[in-house]
């Protein structure tokens, strides 16, 4: 199997490529969000909405000409993306739902409330059945029953396990409202009952690090939130995972300058190594970056390969935040040149840049200030903003 070398420079140059922030765009319109998911295997989704929620951040960084309206439609008219479990709440392909057959059955079997949900789950889809869809607002049950992070009503706890083992599906959400439908209705038969692609607990498992790995293009074999979602991921069955993906040529090492743990790519990704390889220059782009982006996952590896320390301070209380509470990484070529702290006034339509945080000695030259101009327009667009007003200096 042949090595490779990279420099700190062809490390990055070929996780944005992979992810299409640098160069061209390779993903236009709503086609391309089909690509780029296709690709990613799942876009992490998180319900915060500053100035366009996490999924919507991801793919218009990437998908020429996206708008929020796209990704609804995809979701909950076209029905081509699903809302569900994988690297926690994600968006992903419908074709993928047989590969979480596993994830479906462990619901069927444990939860909490599990007794209290089944007693009432057959009049709950008959109910659903004549309506067509519920929310959790339309189910007369009160009572208060043990849920994760704090107890909750039934309503709510026999709807969302009903989801979790694939009875019903997300038909709509009306701001963080879902509501729910039988997933039979919406999901072709074929794919509804189609056997679990994975035979064993191996198999599922190497078919989820092969997903996380091109996801994110590079990764390593260390502890990291990128495998997030996968089962008993100890360091002793990574480890075995890693090895069997090796032997059946999937992945493939490489070593990057300034790092000293092998990362991977996935076999399939050979060809783009030996462009970044072959190649020194791509055109340069400037992006706000998602806090959940996907090449986000790994913030350790981040820090080791762009020499950029992130974290998502929404959860740090606010006298220890070192940034704001919704800060955006700011990509400029293959760097990341600063931080943005951008917040949608929705009854003004209009965009505020708060603040921005200029990364180290990062040099800042007339074509950043250019695309910065292209992407504040952009932005605009996308959060149907009127004007925008930049309140610090960039």
């Amino acid at each position: 199997m042949e090595t490779y070398n990279l420099t700190n420079d062809q490390g990055r140059n070929f996780i944005l490529l992979k992810q299409g922030l640098i160069g061209d765009y390779k993903f236009e319109d709503k086609g391309g969000v089909c690509d780029y998911v296709r690709q990613a295997g799942c876009i992490q989704f998180d319900p915060i909405d500053i100035c366009g929620k996490n999924p919507e951040l991801v793919l218009h960084s990437r998908v020429l000409g996206f708008t929020k309206e796209m990704l609804y439609q995809l979701l909950y008219e076209d029905r081509k993306l699903i809302d569900y479990f994988d690297k926690n709440m994600s968006i992903f392909r419908v074709e993928d739902w047989e590969y979480f057959a596993r994830l479906r059955e462990n619901y069927r079997s444990y939860g909490r409330s599990h007794d209290k949900v089944d007693k009432v789950a057959g009049e709950i889809k008959g109910i659903i059945k004549e309506k067509g869809c519920v929310s959790s607002k339309d189910i007369d049950l009160k009572q208060m029953v043990d849920w994760p992070w704090a107890p909750t009503t039934l309503s709510r706890a026999v709807l969302e396990t009903l989801y979790f083992r694939g009875d019903l599906i997300i038909h709509h959400k009306k701001g963080n409202n879902k509501y729910y439908s039988l997933a039979e209705d919406y999901i072709e038969e074929m794919i509804l009952n189609t056997e679990d692609p994975n035979k064993t607990e191996d198999d599922f498992t190497k078919w989820q690090v092969l997903r996380r790995i091109g996801s994110v293009g590079l990764l390593w074999n260390k502890a990291s939130d990128a495998w997030l979602g996968i089962n008993k991921f100890n360091g002793e069955r990574r480890n075995n995972i890693f090895s069997l993906l090796l032997s059946e040529n999937k992945i493939v090492g490489c070593k990057v300058e300034g790092i000293q743990a092998t990362l991977y790519f996935l076999k399939e990704d050979e060809e783009l190594i030996k462009t970044v390889l072959s190649q020194d220059a791509f055109k340069q782009r400037l992006e706000f970056i998602a806090p959940l982006d996907n090449m986000l996952w790994d913030r350790k590896l981040i820090r080791a390969l762009f020499d950029f320390d992130y974290k998502w301070e929404i959860y740090t209380p606010k006298s220890q935040r070192k940034y704001g509470y919704y800060v955006l990484p700011v990509l400029y070529g293959n760097r990341f040149v600063g931080r943005i702290e951008i917040v949608l006034d929705k009854k003004v339509r209009q965009l505020n840049v708060l603040n921005f945080w200029k990364e180290g000695n990062t040099k800042i030259d007339d074509d950043f200030y250019k695309l910065f101009q292209t992407e504040i327009n952009q932005f605009m667009f996308f959060n149907h903003c009127e004007t925008f007003k930049i309140k610090c200096k960039i």
